[in-house]
């Protein structure tokens, strides 16, 4: 089982400035040196998050844990690229899952197009009718750099609820945070995206 987040919370959720960064980047760096702590703390503070996401969008149990740890196998591989002053550990994990899960996706539909030319072939049609794989990816980059300009607070309540599928009530427990902080963390949240938008767009 992961280890729960203590982290304690309170309003006004001021983002924690450079120190949880620098933290984050540190832990980055022991994990790029193949430090087996930190890979373990890294493990467990993402896990369940990572599996939520995989298991959401793979369509098996066991095809989100194979993901998960191929996930992690990444994220090792890639820590010396880890930039504390682009985006929040969380932003970047997020962005790796997501291109991993979407990679995985792709890879199958190679199969199963190889397998059945007529299934190919009506999974060909359904896709060109939707969003390519490629502009899904920069509409997810696109928000990701969006939620990581929020407070920390904010920042972790949509990534939680909106990415991981936890209820607001989860992630007041696993932070040990009062269920009316977490919100109107939430709510404060879903008004700064929506004036960025705006913003974007009159831009």
């Amino acid at each position: 089982m992961p280890k729960k987040e203590q982290t304690q919370y309170s309003e006004p959720d001021e983002p924690s400035g450079p120190t949880s960064r620098e933290i984050d980047a540190e832990l980055m760096r022991r994990v790029a040196a193949n430090d087996q702590e930190a890979i373990a703390a890294l493990y467990d503070r993402f896990v369940s998050l990572v599996f939520r996401m995989a298991y959401q969008t793979l369509p098996t149990r066991p095809e989100a844990e194979d993901a998960v740890q191929e996930v992690f196998v990444r994220l090792w591989r890639t820590a010396d690229r880890f930039d504390a002053e682009k985006a929040a550990l969380v932003t970047w994990v997020m962005l790796i899952t997501r291109r991993h899960i979407v990679d995985r996706l792709r890879r199958t539909r190679s199969r199963i197009s190889t397998v059945s030319m007529d299934e190919g072939q009506r999974e060909t049609g359904a896709v060109s009718s939707r969003i390519s794989p490629l502009e899904q990816e920069e509409r997810f980059g696109e928000l990701m750099k969006r939620v990581d300009a929020l407070p920390e607070l904010q920042r972790t309540v949509v990534i939680r609820s909106y990415l991981g599928g936890q209820t607001l009530r989860q992630i007041s427990e696993e932070l040990g945070t009062p269920l009316g902080t977490i919100k109107s963390a939430l709510s404060r949240a879903l008004v700064r995206l929506r004036e960025r938008v705006g913003e974007e767009i009159r831009g």
